[in-house]
């Protein structure tokens, strides 16, 4: 078997602090793997910058003149991170040169050396292999406490989501070909990874801190990111809310046997205070109701329009004679 080209996918926005530190850092991983037999010389290092306002592309391409293991491109505008794991990811596909791809954020916080694991796995048939934390030790209590919650909670809605993995992983080319048939713009990845099936491994790993620079996922957008996944995944919730709508109602019924029979009694009790809290509990379960229903509908909205999910607009390489988006 010839040794596989590998292509390590880093998203980038506002890196411009971190990247010094980290682009050599995958530079050395690439040769460290090279040397050891275990992937091809001409494996390369693919940068996805995803409309930075700093000076992040500038690094990009200074990093592509000086090596040529660095290669990378540029969207037209700020996606978010996941459409930009997605132009990385299809990029690598459609180079027709890589056999396998691993995705990694660029801040440093993934331990790059699982890399070696995750190589050896795919050599020995695995075709995704999914790099898993050992600990949250890192994370404040909140954070451990409401992130692995959303895993319980993608879990029993019934989402495939393997547990405290996030964007750190290894699919192969073959892999790739598959998920390209999945044309969602809504795209949630660590969840629709899974759907694809093939062979899969796990590699566990410690995080550790941010090696410079600030986190762009404050918990705002941790939050709609969750949100999306549980609604990309799964339509549960609409179940759960025609559920909760059938027992409301059951009991609505009760409680009007309940006041027909007081009333025949004699013994009812004429008062504002009930009444006031039985509509003001009803109407905050319809509009949390209509709420996770037209978020359903927006998604549909979303969907209908079938917009690219990213648009190439820079390259520091030349591969194709048109430009590819998706």
């Amino acid at each position: 078997m010839s040794k596989p080209i590998l292509w390590i996918v880093i998203p980038c926005y506002n890196e411009e602090q971190v990247l010094p530190i980290t682009a050599p850092m995958f530079l050395e991983k690439i040769s460290g793997l090279a040397a050891q037999g275990l992937v091809s010389e001409k494996s390369r290092v693919l940068f996805v910058n995803d409309g930075s306002k700093d000076k992040t592309w500038e690094l990009i391409q200074s990093f592509a003149a000086q090596d040529e293991h660095y290669i990378g491109i540029s969207q037209s505008r700020n996606r978010g991170h996941q459409n930009a794991v997605l132009a990385g990811l299809m990029e690598a596909l459609h180079s027709g040169t890589c056999d396998v791809t691993i995705s990694i954020d660029c801040d440093g916080q993934d331990d790059i050396n699982a890399m070696d694991e995750m190589v050896k796995k795919y050599l020995d048939g695995a075709e995704v292999v999914y790099g898993v934390r050992s600990r949250r030790d890192t994370d404040t209590f909140f954070k451990r406490f409401t992130a692995e919650g959303f895993y319980h909670v993608m879990n029993a809605l019934g989402a495939d989501i393997v547990f405290n993995h996030a964007d750190y992983r290894l699919i192969s080319t073959r892999v790739l070909e598959s998920f390209a048939d999945y044309r969602e713009v809504n795209i949630f990845l660590r969840g629709m990874v899974p759907l694809v099936g093939f062979k899969s491994e796990v590699v566990t790993y410690e995080r550790h801190e941010r090696l410079a620079g600030e986190s762009h996922y404050p918990l705002s957008k941790m939050l709609a990111l969750a949100f999306d996944g549980i609604t990309s995944l799964s339509n549960k919730p609409i179940r759960l809310i025609t559920g909760s709508g059938i027992f409301v109602s059951l009991i609505s019924f009760i409680g009007v046997i309940w006041a027909i029979v007081c009333a025949a009694m004699g013994s009812s009790v004429a008062g504002w205070a009930s009444i006031v809290c039985i509509v003001c509990f009803m109407s905050g379960v319809q509009l949390v109701c209509l709420g996770v229903i037209g978020e359903y509908i927006g998604k549909i909205y979303m969907e209908t329009k079938a917009r690219p999910r990213y648009i190439i607009s820079e390259r520091t390489w030349a591969p194709y004679e048109r430009k590819y988006h998706g």
